[in-house]
C-alpha cells in the first residue's frame, strides 16, 4: 500500500530587487556539477517558505532550489488576489484555520521585519437577504473561535460607514485582513534562502527523480547523494533527500517518483475585471459575498491592490492548460487528463447548472456585472474592464470532492524515505506559508530524521 499521509485537523521595494539577486542562466547551470543534502523542487511561495525554513533550521546542510520557469514564483504565486485572510470560514480547530490564523500574524510580522508594504484595509464579508442571516452569524462564530482578531457584525449603517457605495442589509467585519503583493513577499523569501546560503537554480524541469544502483565512477562520496533529479535537457542533480512542492504539477510530480496518481490536480482559471481608475472611489477595502454552501466556489468579490487598482471577479471555469492564463491557451495533454479523470467528471455532474453560469459570466461581462451591482449599485458596465487571470490547483479526489487537506506522499520502495511530495497545499496558502513552512518542516525533519 502506499503510503498517503492526508493532515487533518481533529475534526513598494521593486520586484527586480529581490530577484535581480537570484541565480539564473550560466551561473546558475554551474551549480549542477554539485551535490546536496536537500533538494526542493518548486519556487512558488510554498516551496520558497519551506526551503527558507529548512535551512534555518539547519545551516549546516546543503540545500537546492530547483524551478522550471526562468524566474521564481511566477504562476499562482505571481497571479492571486492578494489578500492577506484573516481565517474566518474554516472549520474550528482544523488545520486550515490554525495556519490561516497563525500565518497571517506571521506574515504581517515578516513585511514589517523586511520593509514589504502593506495594507490593512479590512474586509466586509456582506449579507444581501434575510435567508442569509443564519450563514453569517454562523461565520461570526467560527471566526471568534478561530481567534480572529477585532471582528464584529455591522448592521447596514455600519457597512455604509466602512464602504459608503455598498449596500446590505448585515456584514461581517474583519478589520484584520489587509492585501499584499504575495510574489514580491515570495521573492522575499527567495532572497532569505540565498543570502543563508541555499542555491537556486532556473530553467530546471525535473522530469525524472530515481535513485543511482551504484556509485559512479570516480566519486569519492560513494552512495552519500543516491538519488538523481533529471531534467527534459539532460541536467542532473544529487541529492540525499528530496522535498516537491509543485504547485499546479504536484501530482505529476509525485506520479514520476513512483506515487499514487491521486489526488489529480485540476485547473481552474478565475478571470477578473478591473474597475476604470475614475471608478476606485466606490470601493475602500475587500467586500465579499457570504459563501453558499451549496457551490464549491466563493463566488465574485471586490479586491483592492497594491498598486491602486481595484478586481472585481473571480469567476471559476476549467482551464484548457495548468497554466493557461488566457481564454484560448490549449494544452492537449492537461485538457485530456483533465477531462478524462472521474473525479472531474462527478464534480461537473453535481455542479452542472453552478458551472455553466460561471462559463455564461465568463463570456458575458454584464451578467458579471449584474451581480457585483447587489454590493454596489452604483456600479455600471461601462465602468469595468476585462482584467488579469489566475489558475487554481484544485485538488480533487476520485469521487469528485474538493481537496481541502494538506496532502503529503512518500511513495513506497527506496525512495520512500529520501522523498516527500507536498500534494495539496489549499488556499489561503499565501496567507499560511510561513506557518505552512513549519508545518512541512516538522515532517522534513520526522521523515528524513535530518
Amino acid at each position: 500500500m502506499r503510503m498517503l499521509a492526508t493532515l487533518r485537523s481533529p475534526a513598494l521595494l521593486g520586484v527586480c530587487g529581490p530577484q535581480a539577486a537570484l541565480l539564473k542562466g550560466t551561473a546558475a547551470r554551474r551549480l549542477l556539477h554539485s551535490s546536496y543534502d536537500v533538494a526542493v523542487v518548486g519556487a512558488g511561495i510554498v516551496g520558497l517558505a519551506a526551503a527558507r525554513e529548512l535551512l534555518l533550521r539547519h545551516p549546516a546542510l546543503s540545500f537546492v532550489l530547483l524551478e522550471k520557469e526562468k524566474e521564481l514564483a511566477t504562476h499562482q504565486s505571481g497571479h492571486n488576489s492578494g489578500v492577506i485572510h484573516s481565517g474566518i470560514y474554516y472549520t474550528p480547530g482544523s488545520l486550515k484555520a490554525r495556519l490561516c490564523v497563525r500565518g497571517a500574524t506571521l506574515a504581517y510580522d515578516y513585511c514589517d521585519k523586511k520593509g514589504i508594504p502593506y495594507k490593512r484595509c479590512g474586509k466586509l464579508i456582506v449579507a444581501l437577504q434575510q435567508e442569509e442571516i443564519p450563514r453569517l452569524n454562523a461565520l461570526y462564530q467560527r471566526g471568534l473561535q478561530n481567534n480572529v482578531r477585532e471582528l464584529a457584525v455591522v448592521d447596514a449603517r455600519g457597512i455604509r460607514e466602512r464602504e459608503p457605495y455598498c449596500r446590505g442589509i448585515a456584514a461581517l467585519d474583519s478589520p484584520y485582513t489587509g492585501i499584499v503583493d504575495w510574489r514580491m513577499v515570495a521573492l522575499r523569501y527567495g532572497s532569505d534562502f540565498q543570502d543563508a546560503g541555499g542555491k537556486v537554480v532556473t530553467e530546471f524541469e525535473v522530469s525524472d527523480i530515481s535513485t543511482l544502483k551504484e556509485s559512479p565512477a570516480g566519486s569519492p562520496e560513494g552512495m552519500k547523494h543516491p538519488i538523481v533529479l533529471r531534467d527534459k535537457k539532460g541536467k542532473a542533480v544529487r541529492c540525499r533527500h528530496v522535498l516537491t512542492c509543485g504547485g499546479l504539477y504536484s501530482d505529476r510530480l509525485s506520479q514520476i517518483s513512483g506515487c499514487s496518481p491521486e489526488p489529480r490536480i485540476v485547473p481552474f482559471r478565475g478571470d477578473y475585471l478591473v474597475l476604470k481608475p475614475e471608478k476606485h472611489y466606490l470601493v475602500r477595502g475587500n467586500i465579499y459575498p457570504v459563501p453558499d454552501p451549496r457551490f464549491p466556489f466563493l463566488g465574485v468579490h471586490f479586491t483592492p491592490r497594491m498598486d491602486g487598482s481595484v478586481w472585481l471577479g473571480p469567476n471559476a471555469v476549467l482551464a484548457f492548460k495548468r497554466e493557461g492564463y488566457n481564454v484560448f491557451d490549449f494544452n492537449a495533454q492537461d485538457f485530456a487528463d483533465a477531462l478524462s479523470f472521474r473525479g472531474l467528471q462527478r464534480l461537473v455532474m453535481k455542479n452542472a447548472a453552478y458551472g455553466l453560469g460561471e462559463m455564461y459570466r465568463g463570456v458575458f461581462t454584464g451578467a458579471q456585472v449584474r451581480i457585483l451591482q447587489k454590493y454596489i449599485p452604483e456600479l455600471s458596465l461601462g465602468d469595468v474592464l476585462r482584467g488579469p487571470a489566475g489558475v487554481r490547483a484544485q485538488a480533487l479526489d476520485r469521487d469528485g470532492n474538493l481537496v481541502d487537506d494538506f496532502v503529503f506522499d512518500g511513495g513506497v520502495g527506496e525512495m520512500a524515505g529520501r522523498v516527500l511530495h507536498v500534494r495539496n497545499a489549499p488556499s489561503p496558502a499565501a496567507t499560511s506559508s510561513l506557518a505552512i513552512a513549519e508545518m512541512i518542516a516538522d515532517e522534513v525533519e520526522r521523515r528524513f530524521a535530518l
